[in-house]
């Protein structure tokens, strides 16, 4: 019997592990090798094709013929291996080179993170990078290769911040939660039905911006705007959230599909992957944003400066760390968490709703300590990062002739070849995770945690730290508390709720269509 998930408006089915493709894929290119020091060494299996034409037609096939994991589950079938040659999007005329070796189970995935053997210089984005153009001129952290000097001042930089401000995440970030939840509401009892992406964008953006900007509120700043929502009210609210989604498209829009029907497919194709958009399309909204944080990020522009950062360059780095990494983590993060949730019903409602209520009950409020003290909490959070990280890909270059390893076989990559990673297949690999393609709440609970290793949403390990060394998320440990608390919150305040979603290659889209309010005090 096939488990069902379930709730009001959508059906879910796992895929068994017998019968999954990725799991029956995976499973055909077994071999009795075990011993990772012996494994049979195999040329890369593979092929790029035709200069230019080879790299266009992989490109339409990852798009639109055969989907994301198709493509890369029938060429795992095709060779018998899960390290193969390929090319990556976006191909001619953006990239220059687009050929990857890639890394698609859970053996070889991690030499990603092994900052010795692989060179992280401008490959943020693949096989591409945007224009500086759109950072102020600036190659910031995120595009510094560890051995870069500035990528250690930088990373420690943010460390340091990240460190100093400990003390505001939970105050901070439960007042933009109680803001969020307040509107959801409202627009239930206007429409009978609310965003959830919109809201909790808007709440990703401001924690950012105020965090980093001694506690002010962007409404009060240059970057507050008047919505009017009736014929005679208006109100204030910021418009940070579509100034930095504008300026994000205009830098990833290569790396993405719009959804468009089949007969728009090679209109959008050429509109957005023939050449890069050019910065000066975002170039006031951009200036707005780096305006703001000049402005009011005055206590972090001076610990940068005490370090020996540059004013100017500080604030780049911090529009780019606030903007695309936490704020573009944090708008596609949330909603894959409660799609998740949500698609797991009432059940774990229920027992999330009393984990959360019987710890915060005992440990007298929403405390750090109370957090440590709700294990499906942190597992439920884990498993979500895990079945559906948000950033799926992985880029590193070859320091030196080297040899990858998967479950199976070794292969010899050259200097300078680019590795590229598809994360959904290493932390969904059969031969790692029991039922991999199922989403299991208490995996991570108990003996569980030791699997906490093969979880990588972060760019590295979830056992390990970021440190200056290594190209780890400095706000690792931040982004896990916020997903933690964004449920504490939601069971304080509701035991469950209906929703509806629709999946995009920008992530799903939550529709809240009913809450039902908290029926048990804490």
């Amino acid at each position: 019997m096939v488990p069902l998930i379930r709730n009001k408006t959508h059906y879910f089915t796992p895929t068994p592990k017998k019968s999954s493709l990725l799991s029956l894929i995976l499973s055909s290119t077994m071999s009795s090798s075990s011993d990772s020091d012996h494994l049979p060494l195999r040329q890369i299996p593979g092929s790029y094709g035709l200069p230019f034409f080879g790299p266009i037609i992989d490109r339409h096939n990852y798009f639109y013929h055969e989907g994301r994991d198709k493509f890369f589950a029938s060429r795992i079938s095709r060779h018998n291996s899960t390290v193969i040659r390929t090319n990556m999007p976006p191909g001619p005329f953006i990239s220059s080179d687009p050929r990857v070796i890639a890394l698609l189970d859970g053996a070889s995935f991690p030499v990603l993170f092994d900052n010795n053997k692989v060179e992280k210089f401008n490959v943020l984005d693949g096989t591409f990078m945007p224009s500086t153009k759109f950072t102020g001129g600036f190659r910031v952290c995120a595009y510094l290769d560890t051995a870069e000097p500035n990528h250690k001042l930088i990373k420690d930089f943010f460390l340091r911040a990240l460190a100093r401000r400990k003390d505001s995440f939970l105050p901070l970030f439960r007042n933009c939660l109680r803001e969020s939840f307040a509107e959801i509401e409202d627009q239930l009892c206007k429409n009978t039905e609310a965003g959830f992406n919109d809201v909790f964008s808007q709440a990703s953006f401001n924690f950012m911006f105020r965090l980093f900007c001694d506690d002010k509120d962007p409404s009060q700043t240059n970057l507050a705007s008047k919505v009017s929502v009736s014929p005679t009210q208006s109100i204030t609210i910021t418009k940070g959230p579509k100034l930095v989604d504008t300026w994000l498209l205009f830098q990833l829009a290569p790396l993405a599909t719009l959804g468009l029907p089949k007969i728009f497919n090679y209109v959008e194709d050429i509109l957005i992957r023939t050449l890069p958009f050019p910065a000066c399309l975002t170039k006031s909204g951009y200036n707005t944003l780096y305006e703001a944080f000049r402005s009011h990020a005055t206590t972090l522009l001076n610990e940068a400066e005490k370090l020996g950062l540059d004013r100017n360059e500080a604030c780049h780095n911090v529009v780019f760390t606030a903007g695309f990494n936490a704020y573009g983590g944090l708008k596609n993060q949330f909603p894959v968490l409660l799609k998740w949730v949500g698609l797991a019903g009432d059940k774990l409602h229920a027992d999330l709703a009393s984990e959360v209520r019987r710890v915060v009950s005992a440990e007298g409020g929403v405390t750090l300590n109370a957090l440590e003290k709700m294990p499906l909490v942190k597992s439920v959070v884990y498993e979500v990062m895990r079945i559906e990280p948000v950033v799926p890909y992985q880029y590193g270059r070859a320091r030196e002739d080297m040899v990858v390893r998967s479950h199976d076989a070794s292969f010899e990559v050259k200097k300078g070849e680019m590795l590229f990673g598809y994360q959904p297949f290493a932390t969904k690999d059969p031969r790692i995770f029991e039922d991999a393609e199922v989403f299991v709440a208490r995996r991570f609970v108990g003996e569980g945690e030791k699997m906490l290793k093969h979880v990588l949403w972060s760019n590295g390990k979830e056992t390990e730290e970021a440190s200056v060394s290594n190209k780890q998320c400095p706000g690792k440990n931040l982004v896990v508390l916020l997903c933690r608390l964004l449920l504490v919150d939601l069971f304080l305040r509701y035991d469950t709720f209906q929703f509806e979603f629709k999946q995009s290659g920008f992530g799903p889209s939550i529709t809240i269509k009913s809450i039902t309010k908290a029926s048990t005090l804490f």
